[in-house]
């Protein structure tokens, strides 16, 4: 099993994540994606690159450093985007019922072993 399997497999084990994916930071491709269906990765990936991507040029205009996990809160679920090594980025699709404390340290182990 690759690293990557490794890490997506981790992320899909906690209760209330739909999708888990390692995506290209420069151009949004997926690189490796564990789904529990009704997500659309490829979407994902590319909404969730160009956010971290933004969110960081709001950090650097603010004087800050680039942020170690982005959290996008909807209605229905959330999206967490943590950078995973160089030029990776490791990104979550959770229902409403997901812990969110305990996947973002899912999701930053994951991203240290990756990086």
């Amino acid at each position: 099993m690759s690293p990557f399997e490794r890490a997506l497999e981790a992320l899909t084990r906690v209760p209330g994540v739909q999708s888990a994916l390692v995506v290209s930071a420069e151009d949004g491709l997926v690189v490796g994606e564990a789904s529990m269906g009704g997500v659309d990765a490829a979407a994902v990936a590319a909404l969730a690159a160009s956010l971290f991507a933004r969110i960081g040029e709001m950090a650097a205009a603010a004087g800050r450093q680039p942020p170690a996990v982005a959290h996008l809160e909807a209605s229905r679920g959330g999206l967490l985007i943590v950078p995973a090594g160089e030029g990776l980025l490791l990104v979550a699709v959770a229902g409403p019922e997901a812990n969110v404390g305990l996947l973002r340290l899912a999701l930053r182990s994951a991203a240290e072993r990756l990086g």
